[in-house]
């Protein structure tokens, strides 16, 4: 891999991790049809490695709180997860639909469903959906008010992410925004519930590389840290800038996105290899 496909990547994964546009359908995209290859699994860990560490780290007191109030300590200052104490459990609670969905039908999702056929369509189907619930929501409840209704809706909605090109937080997203969240604590509340799916998922992976870490060339070594160091910077900024952008503005324009990108993933299809 060269090093400007190192960074492309990177940035790419970082971008539409956080973004409602899904990652899984731009790195084949990027990958497959613009470098004409496959960077391989290690690669792909390498990426969610600095997402995960985006998220963690932007999340970071976000999560001392919620920990702390789920074991009744009072730390951090936000006043809506302080009035929110079982938020925790919340979390708890959404993360399990997600998890058995990851253990049951993740090698599907990594093979026969990674076409893109089904990645087109789930672009364009899902940002219909997003354009719906975005124009249905009532957007009257913030994160004091996240019930445990909310977490099964959103948490159930979540088992669809491991569909290529659905969109772990275009779908959430979509969930919380028909369970009247505004915009913006929707994405908060699909974020921290992507976290833990997200850990256990990169930690598998981790594992698993290490089994076979000696047969990865020294060249191929430093491109995962440039990809985790890249990724890891990019999903920072996008997630600053998302929330920033949602406490103003619909989500019109993501959607107008997945739809002709979906329609371009299809158009395209034969020219994947």
């Amino acid at each position: 891999m060269s090093l400007l496909e190192v960074i492309v990547l990177g940035i790419v994964q970082g971008l539409t991790e956080f973004l409602p546009v899904s990652s899984t359908a731009h790195l084949v995209v990027f990958s497959k049809l613009i470098f004409g290859n496959d960077p391989g699994l290690g690669f792909d860990i390498a990426l969610h490695m600095g997402t995960l560490a985006a998220v963690l780290i932007y999340f970071f007191r976000d999560w001392l709180q919620i920990l702390g109030n789920g074991i009744g300590l009072r730390l951090g200052g936000d006043p809506a997860l302080d009035r929110n104490r079982n938020l925790l459990w919340l979390l708890v609670l959404g993360t399990i639909p997600a998890g058995i969905a990851g253990l049951v039908f993740q090698k599907q999702a990594d093979t026969v469903l990674r076409t893109p056929y089904v990645i087109g369509t789930t672009m364009i189907v899902v940002g219909l959906f997003l354009w719906w619930a975005d124009r249905v929501g009532r957007g009257q409840k913030e994160m004091d008010h996240v019930s445990m209704a909310d977490s099964i809706s959103v948490g159930l909605a979540q088992m669809l992410s491991v569909i290529p090109g659905v969109s772990r937080s275009g779908i959430t997203i979509s969930a919380g925004l028909l369970r009247n969240l505004d915009r913006a604590t929707a994405a908060r509340f699909s974020f921290l519930l992507s976290t833990p799916i997200i850990l256990g998922a990169g930690a598998k992976d981790a594992l698993d590389l290490l089994k076979h870490k000696d047969t990865i060339p020294p060249e191929m070594q430093m491109a995962f840290i440039v990809g985790i160091v890249v990724s890891g910077i990019t999903g920072i900024a996008t997630i600053a800038f998302f929330l920033n952008y949602l406490r103003r503005r619909s989500l019109t324009v993501f959607v107008a996105y997945r739809v002709i990108f979906g329609i371009m993933v299809i158009a395209l299809a034969k020219y994947f290899r």
